[in-house]
């Protein structure tokens, strides 16, 4: 049998290496442009209206296109849709740094979405399918959950620095090199099992429903936000991608070889998992959204300060990843490490609601910061590692991009739901107050009031949605502990936690 089919090939180690450096890229692209937007819309005469579709063009393509992008990877091979990925994300980069006007620069992010769609399951699904043995992927999963949590901020770091010392064209650019080194790395050293390509015809209907679906869907969301909830397009919107998911379920459960097995996200763990992960991400959203508003506009941060302000919650969330999550694995059952990471975390936004005008960022801001890491670190390692586990090795691709779809669509919802809520509260608290504001440096204060006012009480909700997160891991989820094999080649149906009892020892890090 191939070393890479036991496990016992030192060089997914280093094939780990790439892949991490290619989730990094892909997951801070979501933060980096956003920094450097407004300089990009006034040297390529973006209107205001239109400067929306920089960021929407990106999230409809790579929500839309996700699971057919997932169960590619399946067909072709991860290492081969990896490399594709790496490939045309660079030249989607090179386009946008380059960009003379609108349409190229909205062209570029269609482009970076649809080969982030194919990037990012197949990414994870060689996790999936390369380190099979618990205590293994424990480290792996716990160095790609510390990337996918922190690479949002890590983005908002480097997109400052760039934007502020260089030009917002870096913030394309940057991918390059990134893309290069993860692309001439696979090459060398990612070997992936033989037998875990699934080999069965594309399900067209599948494709065209669930893509149509999820845009939809996606875009419904970022509507709600910029035209509101009722408007007549929004409410199209959500009526179409219903009816296009609805049929795409009745599709699913028909066709032989369906893109989305129902099997995946029928098992109740992994069905929690994607649940309590997408609703953490909606949280998380609403945290990234409001605190770089605060920093920025109530305490006058520029954006390298704004961004160096997150450090300590990358810090908590690697910490939580790599020596919480992965160190106890396989001692203890995922729930026993996703239900105190979400309420950790729910303890961080917590302290966040009471922020005000002058609060004080060592005394309130830091700590609140550390126990968000710390938590959704914990958390969200256990639940990647299990949102991919016991699945066939035949579905890792579809199963991983259920993943990146869950944070998706939380990531539409936590933007559209909660700046509404904020929005809501900063109009009704100026009504309150506009009286006694009579002179300028009061309605200046009254301004600034109204916009924390806003932030908290958005910030309340996030705290109940990461309650409803630790909720649902704690009801839905009942896997053992996932130590020994991870279940690669596990027949669905069977418990997902087959891995067996947990370990009586620690992993040893390395």
């Amino acid at each position: 049998m191939p070393e890479a089919a036991t496990g016992l090939d030192p060089r997914r180690w280093k094939a780990l290496a790439f892949i991490a450096t290619a989730q990094l890229m892909v997951v801070l692209d979501a933060t980096i442009v956003n920094i450097a937007l407004p300089s990009a819309q006034a040297d390529l005469n973006i209107s205001d209206g239109n400067r929306q579709w920089v960021i929407t063009a990106y999230a409809l393509a790579f929500g839309g296109l996700l699971l057919f992008g997932g169960r590619i990877a399946d067909l072709w091979g991860r290492k081969r849709a990896f490399i594709t990925g790496l490939v045309g994300f660079a030249g989607a980069s090179t386009l946008g740094g380059a960009a003379a006007n609108e349409a190229m620069m909205l062209g570029a992010r269609a482009l970076q979405g649809a080969f982030g769609a194919l990037l990012a399951p197949a990414a994870l699904s060689l996790l999936a399918v390369m380190f099979t043995d618990g205590k293994e992927r424990a480290k792996a999963f716990g160095i790609y959950g510390a990337i996918a949590g922190g690479g949002g901020a890590v983005g908002l770091i480097l997109g400052g620095v760039l934007t502020e010392y260089m030009n917002w064209r870096w913030t394309f650019f940057v991918n390059i090199p990134f893309a290069a080194a993860a692309a001439v790395g696979a090459m060398l050293v990612i070997s992936e099992p033989a037998d875990a390509r699934n080999r069965s015809a594309l399900d067209i209907p599948g494709v065209v429903l669930s893509t149509l679906g999820l845009v939809s869907l996606v875009y419904g969301f970022t509507r709600a936000e910029s035209e509101g909830w009722s408007e007549g397009g929004t409410v199209a919107m959500f009526i179409a991608a219903a009816v296009l998911l609805i049929a795409f379920v009745l599709t699913e459960a028909k066709v032989k070889a369906p893109l989305l097995p129902l099997r995946v996200v029928t098992d109740r763990n992994r069905g929690g998992a994607y649940l309590s992960l997408g609703l953490a991400i909606i949280a998380m959203f609403g945290l990234f959204l409001f605190l770089t508003y605060y920093l920025q506009i109530v305490k006058d941060y520029s954006p390298v300060k704004t961004g160096v302000a997150f450090l300590p919650m990358i810090v908590g969330m690697i910490t939580g990843s790599t020596q919480i999550g992965a160190r106890l694995m396989t001692r203890v059952p995922p729930r026993l490490l996703m239900v105190p990471g979400f309420v950790l975390a729910s303890g961080g936004m917590l302290t966040l609601t009471q922020l005000e005008v002058d609060s004080s960022y060592p005394a309130l801001i830091l700590p609140a910061l550390l126990m968000l890491g710390l938590g959704m670190g914990t958390a969200f390692m256990p639940a990647m590692s299990l949102a991919t586990h016991g699945v066939r090795p035949s579905d890792a691709g579809v199963a991983s991009a259920m993943v990146n779809t869950s944070q998706q669509v939380g990531g539409a919802i936590g933007t559209a739901l909660l700046n509404t809520i904020a929005a809501s509260a900063t109009t009704s608290y100026i009504a309150d107050h506009a009286a006694q504001a009579t002179t300028r440096p009061a309605q200046q204060m009254l301004k600034l009031e109204s916009m924390v006012q806003g932030y908290t009480s958005a910030i309340w909700w996030a705290v109940g949605i990461l309650l409803l997160s630790a909720a649902i891991a704690g009801v839905l989820v009942n896997a053992r502990a996932q130590s020994g094999s991870a279940g690669a080649g596990a027949k669905d149906g069977e418990p997902s936690d087959a891995a067996g009892e947990a370990e009586p020892a620690l992993v040893a890090m390395h």
